[in-house]
């Protein structure tokens, strides 16, 4: 579901739920002429009209939701009420003898919009439980949301990043590259991916998965500045390899301006090879990670994630 339809959905509801149904109907409307598939809005839509007084009206809009969902109990009582407001008593107890039988509703019949509602919640909760350092339900939450809407790409490459903070890094390579193959334009799952290379240990992965975003997208600030990083490191690994000094100095900056192209960023590499942010503040007292965050969107943004910029705490040794 894109972005703006969520939107619709939000509003249309919000106005519905608040009795404003004269505002609600074109909106409702409106999203039933793009998704006539949505049981509760064909459902909210009849309501509507049922208040009016227009019952025959009513009817078709219950008997499409519940022709969408035959499980939907609210759409079911509200065409009972329908058929019985027409004197079609027979099609009501029908309807009414059908919903009594009802044992459940799979997975598979929750429509879409509410789908979408659990599946961020399954997330929400899985971020609490990584936040906790509760992996495995972290991973578990995910997998519960990704049951619901398999084609997230967000929400895999999340589960991925929570398997590889366990430990479990060829499982999240495994996922990243499934997301990769399904989503190629999904940048964060590329840029995730290269950590997980980086955390195994696989420089040269690394560095060639962040050379491929680049590829396709040359202002990706991340890649950019992962590209760099991971260079710096095997240029010290190879130094020390063959017994020469390494000498220790701060990259040249890489800036990842904030919205009003305020913020630059750098970050220097110690002899362990361990990175560290250096920001210099803007006017406003802007953070690193909100300067960061505003670079990314939701569907993709070129900004690293709250995980990815601290990857490598305890990678290098």
């Amino acid at each position: 579901m894109d972005k703006e339809t969520q939107k619709q959905i939000e509003l249309g509801r919000e106005l519905y739920e608040n009795g404003e149904f004269e505002k609600a109907e074109p909106v409702l409307r409106g999203i039933i002429e793009k998704n006539p598939s949505f049981a509760d809005i064909l459902n909210m839509l009849g309501v509507i009209y049922h208040n009016r007084g227009e019952i025959g009206r009513a009817k078709e809009f219950f008997e499409k939701a519940y022709g969408t969902n035959p499980r939907y109990t609210d759409a079911a009582l509200n065409l009972i009420v329908a058929f019985n407001d027409l004197g079609e008593y027979d099609k009501a107890r029908d309807i009414f003898e059908r919903i009594k039988s009802f044992s459940g509703t799979s997975k598979d019949e929750i429509e879409p919009y509410a789908k979408g509602r659990l599946a961020n919640m399954h997330a929400d909760l899985g971020q609490v439980y990584a936040d906790l350092g509760i992996y495995e339900d972290s991973v578990q939450q995910y997998r519960s949301a990704l049951e619901l809407c398999p084609t997230f790409a967000d929400l895999q490459t999340k589960m991925a990043q929570v398997m590889r903070e366990a430990g479990k890094i060829d499982d999240a390579i495994d996922e990243l590259n499934a997301v990769k193959a399904a989503r190629p334009e999904y940048m964060p799952a590329r840029l995730a991916l290269g950590v997980a290379y980086f955390s195994r240990g696989d420089r040269a992965s690394a560095r060639e998965e962040w050379m491929s975003v680049l590829e396709d997208d040359p202002d990706n600030l991340a890649a950019r500045m992962y590209q760099r990083m991971v260079d710096q490191v095997m240029a010290q690994e190879e130094a020390a390899a063959q017994g020469m000094p390494v000498e220790v100095d701060h990259l040249s900056s890489v800036p990842e301006p904030d919205k009003n192209g305020e913020e630059e960023l750098e970050f220097t590499l110690d002899e362990d090879g361990m990175k560290k942010f250096q920001t210099d503040a803007s006017e406003d007292g802007d953070s690193a990670d909100e300067a960061s965050a505003d670079e990314a969107s939701e569907d993709g943004g070129d900004g690293a994630s709250e995980a990815e910029k601290e990857f490598f705490k305890q990678e290098e040794e």
